[in-house]
């Protein structure tokens, strides 16, 4: 226990002394240094704005004025993040960040022509095999915060079970073969998506056994009509729950219209406290605490010093978080999340321990090998950036064995997910 306290008190120290640094008496970071941010979306869209507010509070972290950030709002994935990060380089940016997946390839054209810039490239995959000492990628560990809203959502499965709210014979569309039906609205198949959902689905199963989980794709990380008309597939199955992994708040809208009505149907958001939207059906969101990423990143480009080529925090080091508990969160489950995360930060709980879950016919992008009970006993991903056109790779990476010490070791090898397993009792449509 003393080592622990030890280690927190050193850590504040430490970032203490950054923070003084900055903010002593020249009145914050030097004047010359400026950051440019490339975003998807802006401040309208959860996923961006959770980014702009971790940008913020680092930048105050460190003293750096607002007119040292030049923002690029709603920047696509395609040539467009180049010339964007080509005028942040003109306008004297010393560190360029991106928040989306598809900004990578064009971020890295960007650090190979301009190797004095450091380019960030958040939910990248590929920093560590391009060899670029100006190229990094920066993700958290948010398959733990999904977790942990799994368990939020499994207290309250609980809840309906125990005081007959949902029943096999008095609601049986709420049933199937037994299994209590949840829902998920989800963007893409990618494995950021699946490593979520799975997450999630592993945090109810941890309070309540008998669960299926059906999910719905939008083709979209941003779309409020389809993600409402999906929740509202979700709920028209039977669903209880409607988690998402989709930035808008389409879905948990949609989950309080129909909870309004009469439905019994509750909403897990993602990226940002959704009780405004539905203040009855909303029980929390796991979230993103970009702030801690951003000091570091902006702290050690400011000094000088290397950053590593990926970065991913989760609560070990607070980097994810749930937001604020709904009022319509079952009683306990405070007490119950304080416990779970607990475990996180301690290492005693693996959120992909490979006894919580079985395969029976995995689709997966990875190679899996189970048990005769189904287990999984081995699993390897092929760490290379594919030219999926011709199959052949961009980057070159290596074979790498993700099953230790019985579970799956999601972002380590490299800081976006990998996680792309087809477990048992989820069904995608």
């Amino acid at each position: 226990m003393f080592k622990k306290i030890a280690a927190v008190v050193l850590a504040v120290l430490m970032m203490v002394s950054i923070t003084a640094a900055f903010t002593g008496c020249s009145g914050g970071a030097s004047a010359d240094f400026k950051v440019g941010v490339i975003l998807i979306g802006d401040e309208t869209e959860g996923y961006s704005k959770a980014h702009m507010d971790g940008i913020k509070e680092a930048a105050k972290n460190l003293g750096i004025a607002d007119n040292q950030i030049i923002w690029k709002y709603k920047v696509e994935e395609n040539s467009t993040c180049l010339d964007a990060a080509t005028d942040l380089v003109g306008q004297g940016c010393n560190l360029i960040i991106s928040n989306s997946y598809g900004h990578q390839t064009y971020m890295v054209q960007a650090a190979e022509q301009f190797p004095d810039v450091t380019f960030a490239s958040m939910t990248g995959d590929f920093a560590a095999l391009t060899g670029l000492p100006n190229f990094k990628n920066g993700f958290t560990k948010v398959f733990q915060s999904r977790y942990v809203s799994g368990v939020v959502a499994g207290m309250k499965v609980a809840e309906l079970l125990a005081n007959g709210t949902i029943s096999e014979s008095a609601t049986p569309e709420h049933f199937d073969n037994g299994n209590v039906k949840i829902g998920y609205v989800g963007a893409f198949d990618y494995a950021e998506v699946v490593s979520g959902y799975t997450a999630f689905f592993l945090g109810i199963k941890s309070v309540v056994e008998n669960v299926t989980m059906e999910i719905n794709y939008t083709s979209s990380w941003f779309d409020i009509d389809k993600e409402a008309a999906a929740a509202e597939a979700l709920i028209a199955n039977g669903c209880v729950i409607i988690g998402q992994h989709a930035d808008s708040t389409g879905a948990p809208s949609a989950t309080q219209k129909k909870l309004d009505e009469g439905k019994i149907c509750y909403s897990v958001g993602y990226n940002i406290d959704m009780l405004a939207t539905a203040p009855t059906a909303a029980l929390t969101s796991p979230t993103n605490t970009w702030s801690v990423f951003y000091t570091e990143l902006m702290t050690n480009v400011m000094n000088g010093k290397d950053v590593p080529a990926d970065v991913a925090y989760g609560y070990e080091n607070n980097g994810v978080a749930i937001t604020t508990l709904g009022p319509s969160c079952a009683a306990g489950t405070a007490e119950k999340v304080a416990e779970v995360e607990a475990a996180l930060k301690d290492g005693s709980l693996k959120v992909f321990d490979t006894s919580t879950f079985t395969v029976s016919a995995d689709q997966s992008t990875c190679t899996v090998a189970t048990d005769a009970d189904g287990h999984v006993t081995s699993c390897t991903i092929d760490t290379s950036f594919m030219d999926w056109s011709t199959m052949t790779p961009i980057y070159q990476g290596e074979v790498v064995e993700c099953i230790k010490d019985g579970a799956f070791d999601e972002s380590t090898i490299r800081s976006a997910p990998y996680f792309s397993i087809r477990i048992d009792g989820i069904i995608e449509k």
